[in-house]
């Protein structure tokens, strides 16, 4: 299967505004994509939609299908390691784990009370 690479995406905005001698601004006027986010695509920190994707390429003159690769092969628990994760993302992880005890030691508590009032009644 077939996906965009981002990484693709902003060497080839980057390398063809250049080319063009063209500043973001510039750019962002014939698209009608903010300059900032032009700056943001070429750090390969942001995914422009498919109509914004469509006037770069219409503007930069490529063609969109060379942006797609072979998606590699995926390992599941890759996404788990620290290292590979954004700050963000390893805030969102330990949120995660933290409702997932939480929650495991409300259904040990309901199960704990559960058999104490059992054993009252």
């Amino acid at each position: 299967m077939k996906i965009l690479s981002t990484d693709k995406l902003s060497k080839t905005v980057l390398e063809l505004r250049n080319r063009m001698d063209m500043t973001q601004e510039e750019l962002g006027e014939r698209t009608g994509i903010h300059r900032i986010m032009i700056g943001r695509i070429e750090r390969d920190d942001f995914i422009p939609s498919i109509v914004q994707l469509q006037a770069l390429a219409n503007v930069l003159g490529f063609d969109i299908t060379d942006l797609f690769v072979e998606k590699e092969r995926s390992q599941p628990f890759i996404a788990l390691r620290s290292e590979t994760m954004s700050e963000a993302e390893k805030e969102g992880v330990d949120a995660l784990l933290g409702m997932m005890l939480a929650l495991r030691q409300q259904i040990l508590l309901r199960k704990r009370l559960g058999h104490e009032s059992n054993h009252q009644a």
